[in-house]
């Protein structure tokens, strides 16, 4: 048996190993999802068209396509700075919100630099935060999409019968399925980004726990 005292050190250290190899896991999932979410921001593969639509084409958050009524060619329009071309108010609000969700996640990256200025709990608390109202904001995104679908130009494509969060004859593409899926996505780095803070604040001496930034009044002091 071991001393209580040497037994302690041990699982201490294999908790901060552990909590390590977590952060890192998480740091780089959070890589991983900000091109996801880059992606399908760019991608106009929101809804398509099937087998028994009118035309042919495809719209994205603020890009779409639609096929010439005489001849087989697509007419592709907008585009981010573009907003007259963007046919539906509701696509404008849908593209501002995600195009948040997505600057909130770069954010979090970027955060990744005060590791070196700033206690670990802290940057992962603040991660935590912002990749949670990333969450929120591709979620409001993905509600209000579909509001935008009785715009003359989708009821071009996808017949009479397509109206507001009703398709019609068009089917929904992989953006938007995987725009949903990252809502969750975004809420599990969010909750393990805040594991990982309060974790963290288990291993930090009582002076940093009563003043979380310490470590950047002393880095703008020197």
């Amino acid at each position: 048996m071991l001393p209580a005292q040497e037994a302690a050190k041990i699982y201490h250290t294999n908790y901060v190993r552990n909590s390590r190899a977590v952060g890192v896991m998480w740091g780089t999932l959070t890589i991983c999802f900000s091109v996801l979410v880059m992606a399908l921001f760019i991608q106009p593969y929101w809804i398509g068209d099937s087998v028994n639509t009118p035309q042919a084409g495809y719209f994205g958050l603020f890009s779409y396509c639609v096929g010439n009524v005489l001849s087989s060619e697509l007419i592709c329009k907008g585009g981010p700075l573009d907003f007259s071309s963007i046919p539906s108010r509701a696509f404008k609000t849908a593209m501002f919100f995600v195009a948040l969700g997505m600057f909130l996640i770069i954010g979090s990256i970027i955060c990744f630099s005060l590791f070196f200025i700033c206690n670990t709990a802290t940057v992962y608390k603040i991660c935590a935060w912002m990749q949670l109202a990333a969450a929120t904001g591709l979620m409001i995104g993905c509600l209000v999409y579909p509001d935008g679908w009785d715009s003359s130009e989708v009821r071009r494509m996808c017949g009479e019968q397509t109206g507001k969060y009703t398709l019609g004859h068009c089917t929904i593409r992989w953006a938007f399925m995987l725009a949903i899926l990252s809502i969750g996505d975004a809420l599990i780095l969010s909750f393990l980004a805040f594991v990982l803070g309060y974790r963290q604040d288990k291993l930090l001496p009582d002076d940093y726990k009563a003043d979380p930034w310490a470590c950047l009044n002393v880095y703008s002091a020197s």
